[in-house]
């Protein structure tokens, strides 16, 4: 969600700093700024709305220094406004914070009550308060922001600078990511890789409860008792052209297209010709996988209908029960763990506070072990899992996630071929399904060509204000994925049902007004799916169907409402119908002119609860 970019270098840092917000765009937010020390004091500058509203403020009267901090905020505690933007300042001190403060409140009244003036509704200004006063004390930075980090409850990334010790900056994280970016003569500070990839490719993950000091010539970090801790230097695979639109007009299109290439990525070496490959899981784990009796996955939003599509999997081939669950639910109630279940956390970016908080409170229920299926190799799911599967999508830029959908449907069958393959499933069944998902990737290259069929028919949906999407088995958990992206980016409500609930209730809702939509392959289910879909043109409903080209779908009822896809088999078959959705609602969502990339409301990764 919010996003952090610090520096200590020999050259001005705002320039520097309003890059990396740049990059942070993505996640979502609803104010910028930055502090930068001066040669006397800390120069603020903030504004309500994008970087570039702050970005024209700093432009007009430069901040100069060559140790800054810098924000995005998505507001928790307090209206989106310029007073409550970070960096938040008190006395001779800035800071900029990531995360949620449980004990602000209480915090902050023993503040009041020693005379402190608070000119903000955050938790945020806290903290900045009580290093300020430790400070005063005598405290140094470093010392302060120890002291202070002791006393907080709740989740923060924070990056601190004082006006008493020019060319420092402190940082510290707990549930919040938070690296260090290494350079020569100049140090660097961010919420991810992306924030400081234009600067450098060397990066130190900083574990939970560190706190680090930065300057232009030195990097140390400290454990949570003040001792000095050693943390590994890595070499990030990340560039800067990954990130960059190229010659799509936005970056969901862009992702979407490049889906072909990042599934191939996530199953190169870990497929071949007799099935999957030994050890893709990590040191041990076949061993683990041979010993596994059922499957708890967890998961938020796409990632969660990605879990949901592995039950369908997983109980069909493999015959292991599978219980899929959001992962907010999941933390708060006494969930039952059966002898040998694996616990399958799913996180596009591995900092899911939600997610991360499950994983974290499964240590103590007993399950076999935990596996990590995920996109940042560094992230905290990743480093704190048994077992991990990466998915190879490289960055996703656009808020609403399409190849993180689709390679975490990669990764996620080759457990279920891993699993399968050890309970016993026959052979020649084995060797189809790993020949279909060999041809996924060129699957959903067939499935992109669909693009100028799709804008058409995304203009029947300008003036809708609601869509209904159904699907039976695997596919309903794809029609979920499709109503989510639709609602995410267009701002048309969007509901997803099986198909067999809709005399059940949805059907009071069709009539011309309400197009629906249906994910219709091939296969035992088709043709209760038909007569569901006749009961919606029997009531003037609109109907957008997705086939394929073995579903018989020339009914009368149906006619002039199919569109075609080449589906690739019915184990790959929810992956390959997942394109055209994506694309409906990406073309929708331009013709009504929404923000594609970065909607209303939303942010990438959901760092607090």
């Amino acid at each position: 969600m919010c996003g952090i970019v610090a520096a200590a270098a020999q050259r001005d840092v705002a320039p520097l700093l309003i890059a990396g917000l740049k990059a942070l765009e993505y996640r979502g937010y609803d104010s910028a700024g930055m502090a930068v020390l001066g040669p006397e004091a800390i120069q603020r500058v903030r504004a309500k709305g994008k970087v570039r509203e702050m970005e024209a403020r700093y432009q007009a009267d430069p901040l100069l220094g060559g140790t800054g901090i810098a924000h995005t905020r998505w507001a928790t505690h307090g209206v989106p406004s310029e007073s409550n933007a970070h960096p938040h300042v008190s006395g001779g001190v800035a800071l900029v914070h990531n995360g949620i403060i449980e004990n602000h409140a209480t915090l902050r009244q023993e503040l009041q009550a020693r005379g402190h003036v608070f000119t903000s509704e955050t938790d945020t200004e806290v903290m900045v308060a009580l290093i300020d006063e430790r400070m005063r004390g005598g405290m140094g930075l470093r010392e302060a922001v120890l002291a202070t980090v002791r006393e907080l409850e709740g989740a923060y990334a924070i990056a601190v600078i004082s006006s008493d010790e020019p060319g420092h900056v402190v940082g510290a994280r707990r549930g919040a990511p938070l690296l260090v970016g290494v350079g020569i003569g100049e140090h660097f500070l961010g919420s991810d890789a992306q924030a400081l990839i234009q600067v450098t490719n060397r990066m130190i993950y900083l574990d939970e409860d560190d706190v680090v000091e930065i300057t232009r010539d030195s990097v140390q970090v400290y454990g949570l008792d003040g001792e000095p801790v050693e943390r590994a230097v890595h070499d990030s695979e990340l560039s800067a052209d990954a990130v960059e639109r190229g010659e799509y007009r936005h970056y969901m299109q862009k992702e979407i297209f490049e889906q072909p290439r990042a599934v191939a990525d996530t199953l190169e070496a870990r497929i071949g010709q007799h099935g999957v490959l030994p050890n893709i899981f990590g040191v041990g784990g076949d061993v683990l996988l041979e010993k596994v009796k059922g499957l708890h996955i967890i998961a938020c939003g796409t990632s969660y209908h990605a879990g949901l599509v592995a039950k369908y999997w997983i109980e069909e081939h493999a015959r292991l029960p599978v219980s899929v669950e959001v992962a907010s639910e999941y933390r708060y109630r006494d969930a039952v763990v059966p002898p040998d279940t694996l616990f399958v956390a799913i996180s596009q970016s591995g900092e899911t506070a939600d997610t991360l908080a499950a994983m974290r409170e499964s240590r103590r229920r007993g399950y076999l072990g935990t596996l990590a299926i995920c996109n940042v190799p560094e992230s905290s799911v990743v480093r704190e899992a048994d077992l991990k599967l990466m998915t190879r999508a490289g960055p996703e830029i656009g808020v609403a996630s399409t190849k993180a959908f689709t390679t975490q449907l990669a990764a996620l069958a080759l457990l279920t071929l891993e699993l399968a393959h050890k309970r016993g499933l026959g052979k020649e069944r084995y060797l189809d399904l790993c020949a279909q998902l060999q041809h996924l990737p060129r699957a959903i290259e067939t499935a992109l060509q669909l693009e100028p069929q799709i804008v058409a028919l995304a203009e029947r949906f300008i003036p809708r204000q609601h869509a209904l999407f159904l699907g039976r088995g695997a596919q309903y958990p794809v029609a979920l994925e499709g109503a989510l992206k639709l609602k995410e980016i267009s701002y048309i409500h969007a509901e997803a049902y099986p198909a067999g609930e809709l005399k059940h209730g949805p059907l009071a809702l069709v009539d011309e007004d309400m197009p629906v939509v249906a994910v219709a392959p091939s296969g035992p289910l088709l043709d209760k799916l038909k007569s569901n879909l006749q009961e919606v043109r029997a009531r003037g409903g609109e109907l957008v169907v997705f086939a394929d080209g073995e579903a018989s779908m020339e009914d009368k009822a149906m006619r002039g409402s199919v569109t075609q896809i080449a589906g690739g088999g019915d184990f790959i078959a929810p992956a390959v119908f997942t394109v055209p959705l994506q694309l409906l609602a990406y073309h929708v969502a331009v013709l009504r002119g929404t923000d594609v990339d970065q909607p209303r409301n939303l942010a990438k990764s959901v760092t607090v609860e």
